[in-house]
């Protein structure tokens, strides 16, 4: 479990290394899938609706996310980190890069 917490720390520090949007961009393209890129914009969006207190059947129709996408969503800004609420704020802040 250690080396993997390390692996993911590792991750995680490369991904603030990037300076722009582009770096990240290429990064993530080589990094995931299409399809896990998909997901992942998919997850943010829903976040980002949800966190504007739109409803499951607005945010399935705009995103196409299941409901229980949208749950699991729910469920991580509820009780969570806190990860989806600093990224959401942090880029409402304009602190992203570009």
């Amino acid at each position: 479990m250690e080396k993997n917490h390390q692996e993911a720390r590792e991750l995680f520090d490369a991904i603030l290394a990037l300076k722009t949007t582009e770096e990240c961009e290429a990064f993530f393209e080589d990094l995931c899938t299409i399809k896990e890129i998909q997901d992942l914009s998919q997850r943010f969006q829903v976040a980002k609706m949800l966190s504007e207190k739109k409803n499951y059947q607005d945010i399935s129709k705009a995103t196409g996310a299941s409901t229980a996408t949208i749950s699991r969503v729910n469920k991580c800004l509820m009780y969570g980190k806190g990860g989806y609420r600093t990224a959401l704020t942090k880029k409402a802040e304009g602190k992203v890069a570009t």
